[in-house]
């Protein structure tokens, strides 16, 4: 029978150390978007898995390297952790009140860029498993890690990687790179992710900007024919345009409603963190308001960039302009669609010149709320927060569970050290250390009833 309480007080007796190491690894820049850091990011997480004795290897993608791991355990069962190394660039910098890339603990937080996505949770799941090797010597069930670096920027070779390398990775579980607890304090199990297509929208109408007082009347202003453009795709209805967008939808099932029942009501909360006074489409609150949260397609323009932009007056007629999109996928939803709908729609529109990037994306994913393994995740968190897990069935983010879930035929849950107020790809991430110690406690826990179980 697992001794919890010696694995409880090894977590606290070595949380220091533990906390030291997160800090080494949150030091070390690893910006994916800037291609910043990130091979010296991946060698010095292979090093933390390898002083485990787990196996590493570091394997190159046509981007950043995917460092993975595996150690042999007593019960010839895998639980396959995904987690990524990389972050969200730090800007911007004067809205840090410490340097991003140097952590420091205030107020029983750590402040450091990744901290919470996704260094605290490699290093409280590594913090968990040294509690157990300490307790018993060995790990109770074999345990692989797959650790990315391209989760900030749509993993956009992860894909081909587990494709190409689904022998290695086999497994008969996942646990997710991110978890943690909502506003309430209560455990939340997350188990599936919208999809995505990231684009980025641009057009020039002239090789140079030109003065707006002498050519404004005759030139054609680049900045005005993205608007347009960007105009024809989404209406003041908030309906995306595009033919056929919303044809395989799928809508949410009973069973989704029911969680969604049982999940607490959002909107003051939202009010209050991102002082929004109303929702759209005249939503108020209740099981409605969180459907649409996560149940409906999005367009969203994430960023636009034309002309001058400096401080005062600068009369210039933009030559060029550009705009990043988003656009958030539901179940059956497939980002390759997306995109040939939307270069056909565009050019029946007559904007032919608008050029389309496309940035990354994904198909929305889910794991069965009823599976056995989600209960044993949901269950185990009692002992750690006083109360199991709540059980939402989709979040409005997205990341690549779909070829976890789909190529490697695993059920995915979630678990981790993550609360409202990380303020994750904002200025001054921090992560608890309350949470911090109760999230590797909850790994722990995961690994050994995992092991233990009939499934």
């Amino acid at each position: 029978m697992v001794d919890y309480t010696q694995i409880k007080k090894f977590l606290e007796n070595r949380l220091d150390d533990s906390l030291a190491e997160l800090s080494i690894l949150c030091a070390q820049p690893s910006i994916a978007a800037q291609n910043l850091g990130m091979q010296e990011c991946a060698e010095l997480v292979a090093e933390m898995l390898e002083k485990r004795d787990f196996s590493i290897e570091i394997m190159p993608t046509d981007g950043a390297p995917v460092v993975y791991a595996e150690r042999k355990g007593r019960v010839d069962k895998t639980l396959l952790f995904y987690n990524h190394y990389d972050v969200q660039p730090p800007e911007p910098l004067e809205e840090w009140e410490t340097p991003p890339f140097e952590p420091v603990i205030r107020d029983g937080k750590m402040y450091a860029r990744g901290v919470s996505d996704d260094k605290g949770h490699i290093v409280s799941r590594l913090h968990a498993i040294d509690a157990i090797l300490a307790a018993d010597g060995e790990l109770p069930c074999n345990i692989k890690f797959v650790i990315e670096g391209e989760e900030e920027t749509s993993s956009v070779h992860l894909h081909e990687f587990i494709e190409d390398n689904q022998e290695k990775l086999a497994a008969d579980a996942c646990i997710w790179e991110f978890g943690g607890v909502d506003h309430r304090e209560v455990p939340i199990q997350y188990l599936g992710l919208r999809g995505i297509c990231y684009v980025e929208l641009s057009v020039r109408t002239a090789d140079i900007d030109a003065h707006s007082g002498l050519v404004g009347s005759i030139f054609p202003n680049a900045a005005w024919r993205l608007i347009w453009a960007l105009r024809s795709i989404k209406g003041t209805d908030e309906i995306i345009r595009l033919p056929g967008h919303y044809d395989d939808v799928l809508p949410p099932t009973e069973r989704d409603r029911e969680l969604l029942e049982a999940m607490p009501e959002v909107a003051d909360d939202f009010k209050d963190r991102y002082g929004v006074q109303s929702f759209l489409k005249g939503l108020t609150d209740g099981v409605d308001l969180r459907v649409a949260e996560v149940f409906e397609p999005t367009c969203t323009i994430c960023g636009f960039t034309s002309g001058y932009q400096g401080e005062g007056a600068k009369t210039v007629l933009p030559g060029f302009a550009s705009a990043k999109v988003d656009f958030r996928l539901v179940p059956n939803q497939r980002p390759e669609n997306v995109l040939v709908s939307l270069r056909n729609f565009l050019d029946e529109q007559g904007f032919e010149d608008i050029e389309i990037t496309y940035l990354g994306g994904e198909p929305s994913a889910r794991t069965d709320p009823d599976d056995p393994f989600v209960a044993i995740v949901v269950e185990t968190a009692e002992p750690v927060y006083g109360i199991p897990q709540q059980i939402t069935p989709l979040i409005g983010g997205s990341g690549p569970n779909y070829p976890f879930i789909h190529t490697l035929g695993l059920p995915v849950a979630t678990a981790g050290v993550g609360y409202p107020g990380s303020q994750a790809h904002a200025p001054n991430e921090n992560m608890r250390i309350d949470l911090y110690l109760k999230g590797a406690e909850h790994i722990a826990r995961i690994i050994q009833e995992y092991a233990a179980a009939e499934i």
